[in-house]
């Protein structure tokens, strides 16, 4: 007898749909697994077999043949069980068809019938929404706090086969004690804090601006002048991650079969890769085209320091996903995009010695020197940073005096007032924040006095600047305004956002 299950497979970090199709005949008892199972796949009849049987269920002594279908796409992953399981019983077991027709499966079992939890749930569960038809899915009881927070489906959470026998049956209600907030017992102790950092005012002020329109930030400076410290507590400062936000990131981080505790607390992700790190591991690539660095840094932070000491092609391979918020990998057999919308900050000195223009120490680099480590950042790459900024050695009145700097819940509150004006502007647009308008939203939403346009004006003259660096000016004059909560961008607004373009003429010009 034929009968069919639905369930869900991954294409990279996207979901799809995948029909079990089970045909049970007379004949020389067997299991044969087709529609292009990997390892894991085929060995899940062994598995099956003993999960039924310590289930307390019969195991048909029929052949047996299971499709996955579509038949031309690879199938990985352990989570087909519990649909080839479900398949096979249903005709043992004589469950009603019309139990299946709005409910899908996924899950692995283990050999006493127990559901396991498995990786990439949330790419599955949204893979599973694009039939309409499917209105709940059920999955591992551990998996729960992952799922739960998706729309537009039913999440049922059960622990073994003979549970899920029972719910189709004689639909069992679900009776158990789920804690979907985790921040009660899973806190981490954060000590990092903006009221730490003695002084740097302007680099403060810097990455209150990048944080509230997610703009890129360009630091440099002489070692030990609060480039890392402050990189170190930007995320203290960011706003949390929304519903949608948080599935995207869920997504990517499942597919990995990790979510941290920070990401399930909406904290968003924040990245800080060696400058030793591989192409293929920041970028993304390898056998099985694995998401790298910039995609795990989506909807939050990918701190490079010694931003120059990485390899040339590394910095370079940062143009696509800046401009573009996306990342492609190509292989022989398949090609996936993934989503890599991230705020970079770099961090970098501004010679070899780390001393050039130090007015508290000599530079040992001669001129030919600083050039050539300068020029490691080429022209396309510093037209994709929105915020430059210079960091100096702090004197030691500083240090020593005792004064209440500014802590990171003061200028949260401040970050996020100005995120929330971006989303009301925005609302009806499919972008969150000031950095992501594209030319012709500029023109709408970057209103500027007449005094402003004449300094604008002057200082496009002055400079020689790009069409890109004009706009990411109006886009970061667009935030200041925000943070001064006026729907018209001033002149001052303007002029500070000038203002941190002078670094970049200082050191490059």
């Amino acid at each position: 007898m034929f009968f069919k299950i639905i369930s869900a497979g991954t294409s990279g970090i996207e979901g799809y749909i995948v029909e079990v199709e089970a045909d049970m005949t007379k004949g020389l008892p067997g299991f044969s697994l087709v529609g292009l199972p990997n390892a894991a796949v085929k060995e899940s009849k062994e598995r099956i077999k003993s999960a039924v049987c310590n289930s307390g269920f019969r195991y048909p002594n029929k052949k047996i043949i299971v499709n996955l279908s579509p038949a031309d796409i690879k199938k990985e992953g352990s989570h087909y069980d519990l649909a080839i399981a479900l398949a096979i019983l249903r005709e043992v077991e004589n469950i009603a068809e019309e139990k299946f027709e709005d409910i899908a499966f996924i899950g692995e079992l283990s050999l006493d019938g127990k559901l396991k939890p498995i990786k990439a749930c949330t790419a599955l569960i949204l893979g599973l929404l694009k039939n309409s038809k499917i209105k709940k899915v059920i999955i591992p009881f551990e998996n729960f706090n992952e799922a739960s927070m998706i729309p537009g489906i039913e999440i049922l959470p059960l622990k073994t086969l003979k549970e899920v026998y029972d719910y189709l049956v004689e639909k069992k209600s679900i009776e158990y004690e789920i804690n979907l907030n985790e921040k009660n017992h899973e806190e981490p102790d954060n000590l990092l804090d903006f009221k730490d950092v003695k002084g740097c005012q302007l680099v403060k002020r810097a990455a209150e601006i990048s944080a509230a329109g997610f703009h890129n930030l360009l630091m440099i400076g002489p070692p030990g002048s609060g480039k890392t410290m402050i990189a170190a507590r930007f995320n203290t400062i960011m706003p949390e991650l929304n519903n949608e936000e948080f599935i995207q990131v869920s997504q990517i981080y499942s597919f990995l079969g990790h979510i941290p505790s920070e990401i399930k607390m909406r904290k968003r992700p924040f990245r800080q890769p060696h400058h030793t790190i591989t192409y293929a591991s920041l970028i993304g690539g390898g056998h099985n085209s694995n998401p790298g660095e910039v995609v795990l840094s989506h909807n939050g932070v990918l701190f490079m320091d010694e931003f120059l000491e990485f390899d040339k092609k590394l910095v370079e391979g940062l143009r696509q996903p800046l401009e573009d918020k996306k990342v492609s990998i190509s292989r022989l057999n398949n090609k996936y995009t993934y989503p890599s919308d991230f705020i970079l900050i770099a961090a970098m000195n501004p010679c070899p010695c780390g001393n050039f223009l130090n007015q508290s120490k000599a530079c040992s680099c001669n001129d030919n020197k600083i050039k050539t480590y300068l020029s490691r950042a080429s022209t396309p790459i510093l037209d994709r940073m929105d915020i430059f900024v210079e960091t100096s050695p702090i004197p030691y009145e500083d240090l020593v005096v005792e004064i209440d700097e500014e802590d990171s819940a003061t200028i949260k509150k401040r970050v996020e007032k100005a995120v929330e004006i971006q989303k009301n502007r925005f609302k009806s647009l499919k972008i969150n924040y000031n950095s992501q308008m594209n030319s012709r939203q500029i023109t709408k939403y970057c209103i500027l006095s007449k005094e402003a346009k004449s300094l604008l004006e002057a200082a496009f003259k002055q400079s020689n600047l790009t069409a890109r660096s004009y706009h990411r000016i109006l886009k970061v004059s667009r935030t200041i305004a925000d943070l001064d909560s006026s729907e018209l961008i001033n002149i001052n607004h303007i002029a500070e956002a000038l203002n941190f373009r002078k670094t970049f003429h200082k050191y490059w010009d």
